[in-house]
């Protein structure tokens, strides 16, 4: 095991004042310890992303109808998405997995897009339980296999992404059922909702966890979840048992992140966060972690893209850890 304590006393030792490289020190402790290495290495990387649909979408939460889920992953699958011109800037392979669609994007497509969706997009979270038990163990077993794969290929940093138009909606109920925060501080503007659209989100979020009678079991959890959410808490809980580090991106992966914790303890020692959300209840849900974000841009896409913004610092913390000298061998 390796403590921060052991980190920081390397870190000290190096060729260079302490303290003098400031937060990135900081960084270097935080992806040592989640790597469970000295010398922790960020590469290679891929970025896996699930997509989804949300019948809650039809209560008018978002002012994006289902089928921009499709349009999106279809410009992802193109290469012509933010997330993608991001991963390619930062040699991040990328894998796409349609998690329960209700249009499948139309092909044909690369081997890296995979068709194993759990049903075509969720029930109305508003008026019955998202999914069946059974379900949400389809969509995280979808997650795990994604997880082992990845680390089978020799990838050592993983980072999840999400698409799936009314997602929001489902990581605000995660977040205020595993949080314990409010729904109003849960429920933000997701992709642009208005103010008369958002009160109807929170309206929805408070009453959905409110059925739910104070359990955080399973069964309540797949009530709220998306097949997205659930395949990226099963990608995050597997990915930790197999000794992977892990990039959160924002919101709605770390509501996946809360419930990988909740369902599978200790998951969430080998997360990094990427950075914090500009939607409100993701400050509550990474303290429920006790991750610290790496940036805080205010962000607010998805996709995986503060992640992969967030990655090249990974990667100075790495190289610092690695690469330089330390004091005692230039004489110092």
């Amino acid at each position: 095991m390796i403590t921060r304590d052991d980190v920081q006393a390397r870190l000290d030792a190096l060729a260079k004042p302490q303290g003098s490289l400031g937060q990135l020190e900081s960084l270097a402790v935080d992806l040592a310890v989640a790597s469970l290495s000295m010398t922790p290495v960020t590469r290679p990387r891929r970025l896996v992303l699930f997509a989804a649909d949300h019948g809650v979408v039809a209560q008018g939460v978002t002012p994006w109808p289902s089928a921009v889920t499709t349009a999106m992953v279809e410009t992802i699958l193109r290469g012509k998405a933010s997330s993608t011109a991001l991963a390619q800037a930062h040699c991040v392979d990328v894998r796409v997995v349609d998690a329960g669609m209700v249009e499948p994007p139309r092909g044909p497509w690369p081997d890296h897009f995979v068709a194993q969706a759990v049903a075509s997009g969720t029930a109305d979270l508003s008026l019955r339980p998202a999914m069946s038990v059974e379900q949400f163990d389809t969509a995280w077993a979808l997650g795990a296999g994604e997880a082992r794969a990845a680390v089978a290929s020799g990838y050592r940093l993983l980072i999840a992404g999400e698409m799936g138009i009314g997602n929001t909606t489902a990581a605000a109920c995660i977040t205020h059922a595993l949080t314990g925060i409010d729904a109003d501080t849960a429920t933000g503007h997701g992709a642009g909702a208005d103010a008369a659209m958002r009160s109807v989100k929170r309206d929805i979020v408070a009453a959905a966890v409110g059925r739910l009678g104070g359990r955080t079991d399973k069964p309540a959890l797949a009530a709220i979840a998306g097949f997205e959410i659930a395949a990226m808490a099963g990608f995050y809980a597997e990915a930790a048992r197999q000794g992977s580090t892990v990039l959160l991106d924002g919101y709605v992966t770390t509501a996946a992140a809360l419930i990988a914790e909740r369902l599978c303890p200790g998951t969430r020692a080998a997360m990094i966060a990427g950075h914090l959300s500009a939607e409100p209840g993701h400050r509550a849900a990474l303290a429920q972690l006790g991750l610290a974000p790496v940036l805080e841009w205010q962000m607010r896409l998805g996709e995986g893209s503060g992640a992969l913004v967030a990655l090249p610092l990974l990667d100075s913390a790495a190289a610092l850890l690695s690469d330089v000298a330390l004091l005692a061998d230039i004489g110092a």
